[in-house]
């Protein structure tokens, strides 16, 4: 049954919190009515703003079933009674201070070899930890505080050596959205494109009938700013394929062996996704020459390249692998045999009719006027694709500074271009005169034989 005083002091602590004689009579009232457990919260509301409250601390002692410190010791053996004084006189022998009488040691203390002071009291008044631990009820203690306590770590213990994630959880596989038919020029770029991956890929009955398969490489090179690797995503929107892009920080790692197993886990997604276009950039640092190799752990990454191409213990049929590098010359011999990277093609600076759509498309929706196209693309022999977007974001800065000085928005004119001009130049000539020696005395084979007809002809040979 309840108590119809204790419910009525509950019902005023709550109305007025602060009043601590009346928190702590309840306190007592409840320990009294054998609810010590309701009793802990209101003496822990008390402590906490008065930790030094003798009272609430002697109330939550009691409420824990914890006895007061000192009150649990053994009984002092008895001492003799004091003799009352007496009222005679003292005589002078009683003033006398008398000569302590010698201890005699006893047997148990000759045997231990201790001396008298040392020898150990029958009896102590300090109780032993054992004989605490005995007496105190810990299951009473226990359903007093409502159970045991509450873990104070949340949440799960962490997990080592956990398992590295899945393969297609690393690498991200893309949906391509550009064609071929978005990238300007480079005809036969697309041709090469169409004859190795596409035609095969659209007939299949006559790719059974000539027995041609879907797997093999092709490498792209020329200087930078070509537009390889927006080839390399125009091949895998024009069939309708994933595409997955790889650079050098994915594949390279600073632990031995870390960079053959992230080889090994990208080609196992590839295969997973097929048909797939998987394009590797920088090649020349994935899968540089042996001979080269500075450490065996660079080597051990082209050997592995080389495995995983040639499909030992799997099978790369709709893998077609396309790979772009600035230095094909540093590429090891071994990836551009048939098989492999089957052919290379130079991707160089846009022709004619390239750069004139690139420059449409880079102005088609910038504000212009009076724009000559045909004049733009004469102007600008041998620049590369992003030389010619560098070139018309100089000219939207001329053009946009003159609005904030005038102010007065006008469009894009000629002279912007003609201003623009005097400030962007072909940026890859550096890469020509890098490329001169190895085309004049390094292609016996010919496999450079694209990149010397455009040297020639552009008079950079």
């Amino acid at each position: 049954m309840t108590n119809p005083l204790i419910d009525s002091l509950t019902a005023v602590v709550a109305e007025r919190p602060g009043d601590t004689p009346l928190r702590l009579h309840l306190a007592e009232l409840l320990i009294a009515d054998g609810r010590g457990a309701d009793a802990v919260p209101h003496l822990g509301i008390v402590l906490a703003s008065e930790p030094t409250n003798e009272r609430a601390t002697a109330l939550m002692r009691a409420a824990l079933g914890v006895p007061a410190p000192g009150h649990e010791a053994v009984a002092p053996s008895a001492a003799p009674a004091p003799t009352a004084p007496t009222t005679a006189a003292p005589t002078p022998a009683s003033l006398a201070p008398a000569s302590p009488e010698p201890s005699v040691p006893t047997q148990a203390t000759q045997a231990s070899g201790r001396k008298p002071e040392e020898a150990t009291p029958a009896s102590s008044n300090k109780p032993t930890r054992e004989s605490e631990t005995q007496r105190f009820d810990w299951r009473s203690a226990e359903e007093q505080v409502g159970g045991p306590a509450p873990a104070f770590v949340n949440g799960a213990e962490p997990v080592y050596n956990e398992a590295p994630p899945a393969a297609e959880d690393v690498w991200d596989v893309e949906t391509a959205t550009s064609t071929l038919a978005d990238v300007g020029g480079m005809q036969d770029v697309k041709d090469r494109l169409n004859m190795a991956f596409l035609a095969p890929l659209r007939n299949p009955e006559l790719r059974r009938l000539y027995g041609k398969s879907l797997k093999g490489g092709l490498m792209l090179y020329g200087p930078p700013g070509c537009g390889k690797t927006y080839i390399a995503r125009a091949l895998a929107g024009e069939i309708g394929a994933s595409f997955i892009n790889v650079t050098l920080t994915d594949i390279l790692d600073q632990f031995i062996g870390n960079s053959e197993a992230n080889l090994h886990s990208l080609f196992v997604t590839a295969r997973r996704h097929a048909p797939v276009v998987l394009f590797l950039d920088e090649i020349d640092a994935i899968g540089q020459k042996r001979s080269q190799s500075t450490s065996a752990a660079w080597r051990g990454v082209t050997n592995q390249l080389l495995m995983e191409m040639d499909g030992i213990g799997a099978d790369n049929e709709g893998l077609f692998i396309l790979a772009a590098t600035n230095t094909p010359w540093d590429v090891d011999p071994a990836l551009r045999r048939p098989g492999r990277f089957d052919r290379s093609v130079a991707v160089l600076p846009p022709d004619a009719p390239a750069r004139h759509s690139i420059l449409y498309h880079y102005l088609k929706d910038r504000p212009m006027e009076g724009i000559d196209l045909g004049v733009l693309v004469r102007q600008t022999s041998g620049f590369t694709g992003a030389d010619l977007a560098h070139l018309v974001d100089s000219a939207a800065e001329f053009a946009m500074m003159d609005s904030l000085r005038t102010g007065t928005v006008r469009m894009m004119t000629m002279q912007d271009f003609t201003n623009a001009l005097k400030q962007v130049r072909p940026s890859a000539g550096p890469w020509f005169a890098s490329a001169r020696n190895i085309v004049e005395y390094g292609n016996r084979d010919g496999q450079y034989d694209d990149l010397a007809a455009y040297m020639k002809a552009n008079k950079l040979l």
